[in-house]
């Protein structure tokens, strides 16, 4: 948010931006979602839906498992919520009482710590290394239950924000057996999912009915500010976590519920979208190499590089990422997120790229990064 915020100020004062930190689709929704928000304006009261959402959507999202997935998943089990965001606070709700040990792999998502201390749970931070993926393995989870004891939850994400790395579907089956066989509830956020590059993306529920899957239409369908995400719910929890919504939000917002019943007929403008990510993907992966940056994640999904920057570190050439963003938003209009946010121990290591904006922006993004290592010496 704060390279946002400065990348606004540049702006403002009249200079250029290459937004390559913004994690969210440039692109609106498909037009047929637009279509049916405008039918919806002149025909609809738009009043309170149940707390669970329309009946009609829940079939369509239960029909998008069973197309994508080949998982059939009762409509009763789906909920929509205020956002993914909205959904992650109603599970660590639902799921966890105050004092619950839950891991949460780094780097990862920043909320999900933020909102899991908030309602009193203990973060159990795992690291993770390029070794890995940068995703969790059972060796690593064993190990945190061998030496801090017993755990509640994992949390984690495939595609990850920031890595874009993903689990495969062996990975996943491996996840899944060992959370139900210690009893810990397994939270799988698949808002990235969609966005993959020749990588098949498996869903938690493949592998076990009983996880807490979280889904949005705001990265694949491009609706991020229709606030509108959505949970798969285990049975065990299905009464509380309706309970829950209809005490917190009464109901996800209308006007998205009844719009989105248009984007699972939306795929063709979908997959353009992929298709553009999927260039711009090659774009940055070839263009941060040729500007000195060797430890660059593999990105299966999502739209970020998670690109390490301790040559420049120990060359002298940056204290950190957050002072070595700052200097490229300053100095070529770069904007760039530092990893600091994702991983609170290692962030200052490495930095976010996002290539979900336009090609011409990340084409130009990477001529100036190659300039600028070519002539700061950014390569040393």
């Amino acid at each position: 948010m704060e390279v946002m915020r400065a990348a606004e100020e540049r702006e403002m004062a009249g200079g250029d931006v290459l937004h390559l930190e913004v994690g969210q689709p440039s692109t609106p929704a498909p037009s047929g979602v637009i279509a049916a928000a405008h039918r919806a304006l002149d025909e609809d009261v738009i009043g309170y839906t149940t707390a669970a959402g329309t009946p009609v959507l829940r079939r369509r999202v239960a029909a998008h498992y069973r197309s994508w997935y080949g998982v059939e998943v009762d409509p009763d089990r789906v909920m929509f919520t205020v956002g993914a965001s909205g959904a992650f606070v109603a599970a660590f709700l639902a799921a966890f009482d105050v004092g619950a040990r839950v891991v949460v792999p780094s780097p990862g998502y920043p909320c999900y710590r933020n909102a899991l201390d908030a309602l009193g749970c203990e973060v159990v931070d795992l690291p993770t290394t390029m070794a890995t993926r940068f995703q969790p393995t059972v060796a690593l989870l064993d190990e945190i239950v061998t030496v801090g004891g017993p755990i509640d939850g994992l949390v984690l994400s495939s595609p990850s924000n920031p890595t874009g790395t993903m689990l495969d579907d062996g990975r996943m089956a491996e996840i899944a057996a060992w959370c139900r066989s210690h009893g810990v509830w397994f939270i799988s956020d698949e808002i990235y999912h969609g966005l993959t590059y020749g990588i098949r993306a498996p869903t938690a529920l493949e592998h076990d009915d009983e996880a807490i899957v979280i889904n949005s239409f705001s990265k694949y369908f491009s609706m991020t500010g229709w606030r509108l995400g959505w949970l798969v719910m285990p049975d065990a929890l299905t009464e509380t976590l309706t309970r829950i919504g209809q005490n917190v939000t009464i109901s996800a917002p209308t006007l998205s519920q009844l719009a989105a019943e248009a984007a699972f007929d939306c795929h063709d403008e979908c997959e353009a979208y992929v298709a553009r990510y999927a260039v711009n993907r090659e774009i940055l992966l070839s263009g941060l190499r040729s500007a000195g940056f060797d430890e660059l994640a593999p990105a299966d999904g999502a739209f970020y590089i998670w690109a390490g920057v301790d040559h420049l570190i120990q060359s002298g050439r940056a204290a950190d990422s957050q002072t070595l963003c700052a200097e490229w938003l300053a100095d070529i209009g770069v904007a760039a997120t530092p990893g600091i946010d994702f991983d609170p121990s290692r962030g200052q290591r490495y930095v976010r790229f996002s290539f979900a904006g336009s090609t011409d922006d990340c084409t130009e993004a990477m001529v100036r990064l190659k300039d600028w290592a070519s002539a700061s010496g950014g390569r040393s």
